[in-house]
């Protein structure tokens, strides 16, 4: 099968995105509010469907595109597919909600968008990936849960730059 995208731009990667700990961290009766670093942390090393790269290194999540109101128990991810016409955005966008739905509280509302301008059909891949309906179809599927499930094993281990 070919690539879409044979040879996409791979970026460094900031492996020193993490923030200083404190002991309130190690202090289960004060509250740890979720943040956008935390959210990157989770979602950056998650593999590409079609690279063996993270969608940290093909810059398609950026800590800049993250938005959280921890008090309004609110997450917006946006993320840019490495092509405008990239057939695996919708794939990609389903891997960044499944480790959110199943890292973050429950709580938590997740909005997960194509940035803007970035895809030729953003308003199709941002209606399929925030209609509750169609991302439970989409994880009854089992082939597809499997390729969800293998571009998560790698999450949480940050590639070296």
């Amino acid at each position: 099968m070919a690539l879409l995208n044979a040879n996409p731009v791979v970026y460094e990667t900031h492996n020193n995105i993490g923030r200083m700990e404190t002991d309130a961290d190690f202090d289960d009766n004060v509250a740890d509010p979720i943040d956008s670093e935390e959210v990157y942390e989770l979602i950056a090393s998650i593999s590409d469907p079609e690279h063996p790269l993270t969608l940290e290194q093909l810059n398609v999540t950026q800590l800049e595109h993250i938005t959280v109101d921890d008090d309004r128990s609110r997450v917006l991810v946006e993320f840019t597919p490495t092509i405008p016409h990239c057939s695996m955005a919708t794939l990609i966008g389903l891997c960044i909600r499944v480790r959110l739905l199943r890292s973050l509280p429950e709580r938590f509302k997740v909005d997960i968008r194509v940035r803007k301008g970035t895809h030729q059909s953003e308003n199709a891949v941002n209606k399929q990936l925030n209609d509750k309906e169609r991302v439970a179809a989409a994880l009854e599927n089992k082939h597809l849960l499997e390729v969800v499930n293998q571009c998560l094993a790698t999450a949480g281990l940050r590639p070296s730059a």
